[in-house]
């Protein structure tokens, strides 16, 4: 089973009923696109959605796009009918929303796998990625993220949406309500070597509050984060990309503590810091993330 992928700064959620908004996506330079047979899709329209996302699944790929689709939940399981359909080589993986707990995270990877048997791809391939959006599923979600097709866990609080009704918090602009929640999911999430992500910031033309939003999300130790509208992403993707100030900074430490163990030193003052091989392993990853980016 695949259980980690390449880092996602922006996954940007695309109507799956609406072909001009999946020709136009590419465009807003999102790392990741969700096609979304889910929420933004009126029930008239499902089927018909399912059938144009199937078809322009190539077509993105084609063009450089990572790939993931979100499925609707059936009376009694994820829709299988969704997950036969947009299982096709080269997707990344499946977004499910509102599981109950892993029971429901299990049972939708057995369908997964069914899917890539009838498309003749290898068992594994494609990630899941759940929605933590009600109470058990976050109280469980280390033991969400340990499943092995599970590559992220979102812990996303959007205002008046699925987590805020499930906790029954008070939603504010600075989050404290939420601290606790997200921090469980990213320790959940790094305990099991997946991916924390973060989100969703709702008052789309507000643009200083998403950067305040995603900033302090990344301070928290998220990955990256849900986008609603192409003109997030650029504030999403710059947010999660160490600048070029951390990335000179992190070089110089990494020098400097060489330089101090070609004379037998194991540290060094830096900065006015005092490091050693710790803070260099933390400075070569900041370094290696940057460059993933490029």
């Amino acid at each position: 089973m695949t259980t980690q992928m390449k880092p996602i700064r922006s996954f940007l959620f695309v109507p799956g009923n609406k072909e001009s908004m999946l020709d136009k996506a590419a465009g807003a330079k999102a790392d990741a696109l969700i096609l979304d047979l889910e929420d933004s899709v009126p029930p008239a329209e499902k089927l018909a959605a399912r059938a144009l996302v199937a078809r322009k699944i190539p077509e993105l790929i084609a063009q450089g796009q990572r790939i993931w689709v979100r499925v609707n939940r059936t009376a009694h399981i994820y829709d299988l009918d969704d997950i036969l359909a947009v299982v096709q080589p080269g997707v990344e993986g499946i977004y499910i929303s509102k599981p109950w707990g892993p029971e429901d995270v299990h049972m939708a990877s057995c369908m997964i796998a069914e899917a890539e048997t009838r498309a003749n791809l290898p068992l594994g391939s494609v990630g899941l990625i759940p929605l933590l959006e009600t109470a058990r599923s976050m109280q469980l979600c280390f033991e969400i993220a340990q499943i092995p097709r599970v590559v992220g866990i979102v812990g996303a609080t959007a205002k008046n949406a699925d987590v805020g009704r499930a906790l029954k918090y008070v939603w504010t602009a600075e989050g404290r309500e939420s601290e606790y929640m997200k921090s469980r999911v990213v320790m959940a999430a790094r305990a099991a070597g997946k991916q924390p992500i973060g989100g969703i910031w709702q008052q789309i033309k507000d643009l200083e509050g998403l950067a305040k939003a995603s900033a302090f999300d990344r301070q928290l130790g998220m990955s990256g984060e849900l986008a609603l509208h192409p003109m997030q992403v650029e504030t999403i993707n710059r947010t999660y990309t160490p600048t070029a100030e951390e990335v000179a900074f992190y070089q110089g430490m990494i020098d400097a503590l060489e330089e101090a163990q070609k004379q037998g030193r194991a540290s060094v003052m830096y900065d006015g810091e005092h490091i050693d091989i710790a803070h260099v392993k933390t400075a070569r990853d900041v370094i290696a993330l940057a460059q993933s980016f490029n």
